[in-house]
């Protein structure tokens, strides 16, 4: 299935932003849920992760229209949120983390259905229906009652409505909420294949750390409502240091100054057990060489880049901005 984008839509490069955050704010019954949200977002899929009650699900509801900003704006693919909804809903998908079927439906109709919402003729409604069904694997149940589908089916069928009139941008809100590993991998196959044909942009919410880092190329992560971390993830990578732990024998004097020497940190965490961190322009080659000249056997060595987990504890503990 090839998700086409409207006709008069422009490339996605083109667009200044795929989400620009503009001083956002919601507040309900006088509370603050968001707070001054500011960042322009640019990445094919972006993740967006926090704890419960961080804000999340109000933002994606307030970037779909659902709930009006209380300061600020956003703009999606170059479109004001406050008066250009009616043109965003054409170029945008929602697969929603609770199921909202109709009744006594069945799966083809009501793919049909929601394709026919987002602005397609009854005709390309269908034909499109039967693509996303066969697309996301229910090709041969697409006739029966969505009632009767299993809890994995019925994800698949809500990514089929949020896919079916060619979005340019898919908003999924817990997409592999409640499936079991096989199904969890059809499901995150799904999604970096339509990131990779280039012809949508996703924003991943997600409570399951792997499924951001397995999809998404950014990450924007909310706590009490305010924005606290956004980044791109392979760029804050590259740019984390990179920490080693060497389990080692022998006289470690000589070869801790050399570590010195060589601009890296150290630090013995106990007799034969160090921790280092590798500063650029460094290589795990040169601690062996050094370790030689010292007569030093390294026994063991534990390479590790900060994770996305290392990420979100982090911005947990540093608090908000």
């Amino acid at each position: 299935m090839t998700l086409d984008a409207p006709a008069t839509s422009s490339h996605l490069n083109d667009s200044p932003g795929v989400i620009t955050l503009d001083n956002l704010s919601v507040t309900f019954g006088g509370r603050p849920i968001l707070k001054s949200l500011n960042g322009d977002l640019r990445g094919r899929a972006i993740g967006l992760l926090g704890p419960n009650g961080a804000g999340k699900t109000t933002l994606i509801h307030t970037l779909l229209g659902f709930h009006q900003p209380s300061a600020g704006t956003a703009r999606i693919l170059g479109s004001d949120i406050r008066g250009e909804a009616n043109q965003i809903k054409s170029l945008i998908g929602y697969m929603p983390e609770r199921d909202s079927f109709i009744s006594k439906m069945s799966c083809i109709h009501f793919v049909r259905f929601m394709a026919e919402l987002s602005g397609l003729p009854p005709g390309a409604a269908l034909e499109r229906a039967h693509e996303a069904l066969f697309f996301v694997g229910l090709g041969e149940a697409r006739y029966r009652n969505v009632d009767t589908f299993s809890l994995g089916m019925k994800q698949l069928a809500k990514l089929a409505q949020a896919i079916v009139h060619g979005p340019r941008l898919i908003f999924l809100d817990e997409p592999t909420n409640g499936l079991d590993p096989p199904a969890r991998s059809r499901m995150i196959k799904m999604i970096r294949e339509i990131r990779d044909s280039g012809q949508a942009n996703i924003v991943l919410s997600s409570h399951l750390l792997r499924d951001v880092e397995e999809c998404c190329e950014e990450i924007v992560i909310l706590k009490d409502g305010r924005l606290v971390v956004y980044c791109n993830l392979e760029e804050e990578r590259k740019a984390n240091k990179k920490f080693l732990m060497l389990e080692t024998r022998g006289d470690l004097k000589s070869f801790v100054e050399g570590i010195g020497s060589l601009g890296c940190e150290c630090a013995m965490t106990s007799d034969h057990r160090l921790k280092i961190i590798l500063q650029d322009g460094t290589e795990i080659r040169d601690l062996y060489k050094l370790a030689a000249a010292s007569q030093v056997q390294i026994r063991r060595l534990t390479y590790k880049r900060d994770s996305l987990e290392d990420i979100f504890l982090k911005a947990m503990e540093n608090g908000s901005n």
